[in-house]
């Protein structure tokens, strides 16, 4: 038997979420059938799948010690390259310049080299992340770039700041704004372009449409024109929604793809104007601007983040990127 004591940031969780993330070695099928034979109890009583957990519940687990083994891969952020390009910290978060090329998260093809693995080994080191004395929070991006697109992501240090900072960027009081570099010259300086948007899974592409349709999403992306050099704009952009590959489809839509974008652009093009790889856009600022009670981030309402040396600026001014 193993006893659980539930911290802040364990609470306002389900049961089965928490020992989901807890015992990750117990299978589902076991999870809900311990909870409904009473192997798993809060507060030595019988629980339900969803109750709630509040701040010190005890939540006692009568299953084999096997299921409690450490995994391998427990410490392997450990491995993960030092973290550079803070743009702000406190106790509850962390502002971040990913460059392009770096994942946020693991995927099929690199597990220890990314963004949340270069912060948990940050905060580690500072002493400020245990893994042996958290039950189910590890530090967390609540947003994340393509790993093409480079710019400022948001780290939460804690459960209630993450909380907050999910609810905040659903109901849109975080302002995310774009830099990019798009081939020719959008149809007015400045405009709010309306679309809707669809997914092609099989592709991992999406399309922007004139008018809806089952299953397509709206979008909205404002634009500045900053200036026009050879061939080439540079734009600044206010998402207003943010959907899979907004700004790329969008801008490709009405004719100015994004220089370096071989999904939504020509690559013969790309190849003009020097064989970018990878997309010209940075999500260079970010504002608070909240609307309703933020609790403990109230402090962050009203302060505005930017990366001021965004890497193709000073080549589209100096060289028109030629």
């Amino acid at each position: 038997m193993k006893s659980f004591v539930i911290s802040k940031n364990d609470s306002d969780q389900r049961l089965d979420k928490f020992i989901h993330k807890s015992v990750p070695l117990l299978p589902q099928s076991l999870l809900y059938k311990y909870i409904r034979t009473k192997r798993i109890k809060v507060n030595s009583k019988r629980a339900e799948i969803s109750t709630r957990l509040c701040e010190g519940d005890v939540v006692d687990m009568y299953i084999n010690d096997e299921f409690f083994a450490k995994s391998e891969k427990q410490y392997d952020f450990l491995k993960a390259p030092k973290l550079t390009g803070i743009i702000y910290e406190d106790e509850n978060i962390m502002l971040l310049d990913k460059k392009a090329g770096v994942l946020c998260h693991p995927d099929d093809r690199e597990y220890v080299d990314t963004l949340i693995g270069r912060i948990k080994r940050y905060l580690y080191e500072k002493g400020e992340y245990r893994p042996d004395e958290e039950n189910s929070f590890t530090p967390s991006l609540a947003n994340r770039i393509d790993r093409n697109t480079g710019g400022i992501v948001i780290a939460a240090k804690n459960a209630e700041a993450l909380r907050i900072l999910n609810e905040k960027i659903k109901n849109r009081e975080l302002h995310k704004y774009y830099l990019c570099v798009v081939v020719g010259t959008p149809p007015k300086k400045s405009d709010i372009l309306t679309g809707y948007l669809i997914k092609d899974e099989k592709s991992n592409t999406v399309k922007v449409l004139k008018s809806p349709c089952e299953n397509a999403k709206t979008i909205k992306t404002k634009y500045t024109v900053l200036d026009s050099v050879n061939g080439l704009s540079l734009v600044d952009i206010e998402l207003l929604t943010g959907r899979t590959h907004q700004i790329r489809a969008h801008m490709a839509w009405v004719g100015c793809p994004l220089l370096g974008d071989g999904k939504y652009g020509s690559n013969k093009t790309n190849k003009k104007y020097g064989g970018y790889k990878k997309q010209l856009l940075y999500s260079y600022r970010l504002k608070f601007d909240f609307t309703g009670e933020a609790g403990i981030l109230s402090y962050l309402n009203g302060k505005d983040f930017e990366v001021n040396d965004v890497w193709f600026k000073e080549e589209f001014y100096n060289n028109g990127l030629v």
